[in-house]
């Protein structure tokens, strides 16, 4: 059984929250009229419109925008959670996106657990590696609840937000693997592919074979960054087939075309350069299997990239068939496959995160999907969320509400009780859907 180790913090890694905004002051979203009862969106200062039944929720929780098909039927359940614990940015930390991200990344506590590594080989001869909480396997029973949790770029098993994560899940007696792709959390690389935005055969097969592992255990996810994106492609694309009984997107970036305007202004420029330095020392480690390769690979500029577009124009967007990045970008983003999601989904974005900029959260997709809650807080920056009870260096805001979130849904299943979006009565749902009721 082997120990994963942690890279230095003297570089910046996908890991914990390490990327930046536009600029340098918080930009908080503007406020999204909505006429349908399931969509609520207040301010600290304005509310819009909204049915007396929601008023309640809305007065409960007045810096959180919340909004979508699933709000009339999950909103309860998470109340008392918001309501004990609020979104209080750390005074500190909490003015300036760049700070709060920056801290983040390299000051939040890193918790130790010993994890046992499986690699697992995809069926085009890849790698991927699943490291697993070592000792589970004796310890918990074979129907826990099971979580998969899929780090952002470059990222894995040894970045703090994802360890807090995995710490709390185990402790409610959850069995959780971490998904370290292609390359990431030193994961092997065995062909001449990473990984990408728009890949999701990786997904489909660590699913797969973790619920051949557990047949008894109902199957959950949480994905940040990209490993949100890619998960929520996943439950668009394979809707009718997905295993999972639910899941939770943090930090998303959806619309990867917006994103990647952004990732070019200001300060951001910090973050997208020492991203596209991680993505450098990945390809070297590998850069063998890339020799003489050929075609329209641009092998010197992936190896010696400035920015993620870069390296995304001499590797990743030819590795997986796009004509340009541009191309690559537009066909990658999970906002377009939002609106196809069948299962629960609850997610969580930051107002001003530089990286996931909030104009491009797919919100009407999300108010019109009966399976689907958004909530956006005011600050966070990405990653960061250095808010709550366990702040400034302890697990992010998020965690609490993810869990509690998870677990009222594994308890829906427990009970055998499949309600389909916002209804409150028991009906049969198709096949591949999971819902809960309230």
């Amino acid at each position: 059984m082997a120990t994963t180790s942690v890279s230095p913090l003297s570089t910046f890694r996908h890991r914990s929250p390490i990327i930046s905004t536009p600029n340098q002051f918080l930009s908080l979203s503007p406020i999204v009229k909505t006429s349908k009862i399931s969509a609520v969106h207040v301010s600290s200062t304005t509310a819009t419109t909204m049915p007396s039944s929601d008023l309640p929720q809305a007065q409960a929780h007045p810096s959180l925008e919340i909004i979508g098909g699933a709000t009339e039927s999950v909103l309860p359940v998470l109340n008392a959670t918001l309501t004990r614990n609020p979104y209080n940015p750390f005074p500190f930390f909490g003015w300036n996106r760049h700070v709060e991200t920056i801290y983040a990344s390299f000051f939040r506590t890193r918790p130790d657990v010993r994890l046992r590594r499986e690699c697992l080989r995809t069926k085009d001869d890849g790698s991927v590696a699943l490291d697993w909480v070592s000792g589970d396997d004796r310890q918990l029973p074979p129907d826990s609840p099971l979580l998969i949790l899929l780090p952002g770029l470059t990222g894995g098993s040894g970045d703090s937000y994802v360890r807090h994560m995995l710490v709390r899940a185990r402790s409610k007696g959850w069995r959780v693997v971490v998904f370290n792709s292609r390359g990431c959390g030193d994961s092997p690389v065995t062909t001449p592919q990473f990984y990408s935005a728009s890949f999701i055969g990786d997904m489909h097969e660590v699913v797969e074979h973790v619920s051949s592992r557990y047949p008894k255990a109902n199957l959950y996810a949480v994905g940040w960054s990209l490993g949100a994106n890619i998960l929520v492609r996943y439950l668009g694309q394979e809707s009718h087939s997905s295993p999972l009984s639910g899941a939770v997107s943090l930090c998303n970036p959806f619309n990867l075309v917006i994103a990647d305007e952004d990732f070019h202004k200001g300060f951001n420029n910090v973050y997208d350069k020492a991203l596209a330095k991680s993505l450098c020392n990945i390809f070297k480690n590998h850069a063998l299997l890339f020799e003489d390769i050929g075609g329209e690979y641009n092998i010197p500029l992936a190896a010696n990239a400035k920015s993620v577009r870069d390296f995304d124009q001499g590797l990743t967007r030819v590795s997986f068939g796009f004509k340009s990045v541009d191309d690559y970008y537009s066909n990658s983003s999970s906002s377009d496959t939002i609106k196809h999601v069948r299962i629960p989904l609850l997610c969580i974005q930051a107002a001003n995160d530089p990286i996931a900029p909030s104009r491009g959260i797919p919100r009407e997709d999300i108010k019109e999907n009966p399976n689907c809650l958004l909530i956006v807080t005011p600050k966070g920056g990405h990653l960061g969320w250095v808010a709550g009870v366990d702040a400034p260096r302890g697990a992010p805001w998020t965690d609490p509400v993810v869990m509690d979130y998870l677990e009222h849904l594994e308890r829906g299943a427990l009970r055998g009780i499949t309600s389909c979006g916002k209804s409150v009565e028991v009906e049969q749902c198709t096949e591949g859907l999971h819902c809960l009721k309230v």
